[in-house]
């Protein structure tokens, strides 16, 4: 797509994607809606660009910066939308009353409408009830839970492992809990928001913070031999979440070693995906659970639930139980997370011929992919980023997919830097071959529109 006068959806009319002038969050009232409601709604329908304004027609003094600022954003094509699922998140989704091949989802091994996993969530529900009640230090610590964490330090090799309801809070603790004041942070340029927000809390707390130039090890070197922090953390993904690349682990590990740093290790996007019986990315490159690995995974993406953990020495583990503030000071997930997530791992476990699947996907897009003008960025990942450029003729080559049934998502700056919004393609192993069949039709047909 070679810029806004190249869309191939200009035609059609005002697409889901359709960028207008007007801030999100009001709600035009009176026309036709790309889901199939019209006239009067309350809103809840397709996530279309908002023209009555919600404060009335006098913003006061408090929300009319606001709005000016969401203005700002609606302008430069960076305004966020929900699209309300009907359906279980699968391949195939009902969004709107229409259905939609899904390459939005982190869904990677195709487990998060699982009947086995979800009849494990019932059960476990039915057995331990809604809700955990408190946090795991006071009275929200269930044998689930317990379980779990057993189960997830013999997967990863570690001596102990520690849960959390979601991958950002496990983030939050780690960070700051071992980059106390005195200490110095190295962390990749394109880690994920959630290390960047943990490392800040760190620098709030009096530790020096270093960035280095992504995946630069010459770079992480230097800056390593330059500090005389008494404790060194280095912090970086594994699997890179908008570019699908892969951090050099051993090198890390080497650097680690070599300056006797600790290594946080952000394993969202590798964790049930890749090593053997999908162990995650130290296995993948055949390293140890070492000691001064702290390694963070998310049970939300392959393991097709939700939650986090952190895995690690007996040590490391029981210091960050004692000081981790977003473990301590928040309510345990549910019991009945942890069943479905027992259950989970041994899908994972058993899962070979799932990766198989979704390699071969993989493979398949990245050999036809040659022959569009848009790249995909080198990726051996389910993250599959095929960069256009623009922000509007991103989100105009989303529209178009989505109108051929196709869900792919447009990602934009301030997540991506500027001049690299793309689509970001997730594969998953439950894609047919006929997915992406389809897939990789429409990226042709739409490749020659813009010839």
């Amino acid at each position: 797509m070679k810029g806004k006068s190249s869309s191939p959806v200009e035609a059609s009319g005002r697409s889901y994607e359709d960028q207008a002038s007007q801030p999100v969050g009001w709600v035009e009232r009176s026309e036709t809606h790309q889901c199939g409601q019209s006239g009067e709604n309350d809103g809840f329908c397709c996530a279309l660009p908002i023209l009555q304004n919600p404060d009335g027609p006098n913003p006061t003094n408090l929300t009319a910066p606001l709005q000016a600022e969401l203005a700002d954003i609606a302008a430069a094509d960076l305004t966020r939308r929900r699209r309300i699922l009907a359906s279980p998140c699968r391949r195939a989704v009902i969004v709107g009353g229409q259905e939609k091949i899904n390459f939005a989802s982190n869904d990677y091994l195709g487990l998060a409408a699982n009947a086995d996993i979800a009849g494990a969530l019932a059960d476990g529900a039915r057995r331990w009830g809604a809700g955990s009640g408190a946090s795991h230090l006071v009275s929200g610590h269930f044998a689930p839970h317990e379980q779990l964490e057993n189960e997830l330090a013999a997967f990863t090799g570690f001596a102990r492992a520690l849960t959390f309801a979601t991958g950002y809070l496990a983030n939050l603790a780690v960070t700051p809990t071992f980059a106390q004041r005195g200490a110095a942070i190295f962390a990749d340029k394109l880690n994920h928001a959630s290390l960047i927000d943990a490392m800040q809390l760190a620098k709030a707390g009096g530790a020096a913070v270093r960035r280095y130039p992504h995946t630069d090890m010459a770079a992480l070197e230097r800056q390593l031999a330059a500090s005389a922090a008494a404790a060194k953390i280095i912090v970086s993904d594994s699997v890179f979440s908008m570019d699908g690349d892969l951090a050099p682990l051993p090198q890390l590990l080497r650097l680690a070693e070599q300056f006797d740093a600790w290594l946080v290790i952000d394993d969202a996007h590798g964790f049930g995906v890749l090593g053997p019986q999908g162990r995650g990315s130290l296995a993948h490159f055949g390293l140890p659970a070492a000691e001064r690995i702290l390694l963070m995974g998310t049970l939300g993406k392959a393991a097709g639930v939700g939650g986090a953990f952190v895995a690690g020495s007996a040590t490391a583990i029981e210091y960050l139980r004692q000081k981790g503030r977003s473990y301590i000071f928040t309510t345990a997930a549910p019991p009945a997370l942890a069943c479905a997530l027992s259950r989970s791992l041994r899908h994972i476990e058993e899962g070979e011929p799932l990766r198989q699947r979704l390699f071969a996907h993989i493979a398949r897009l990245r050999d036809a992919a040659a022959d569009l003008p848009w790249p995909l960025l080198p990726s051996a990942t389910a993250i599959q980023p095929l960069i256009i450029g623009d922000n509007t003729a991103a989100v105009a080559l989303s529209a178009a997919l989505w109108e051929r049934g196709l869900w792919v998502p447009a990602i934009r700056p301030p997540t991506v830097p500027a001049g690299t919004a793309r689509l970001r393609l997730s594969l998953s192993a439950a894609h047919t071959e006929e997915d992406m069949g389809r897939l990789l039709a429409a990226l042709r047909e739409l490749a020659n529109l813009n010839e």
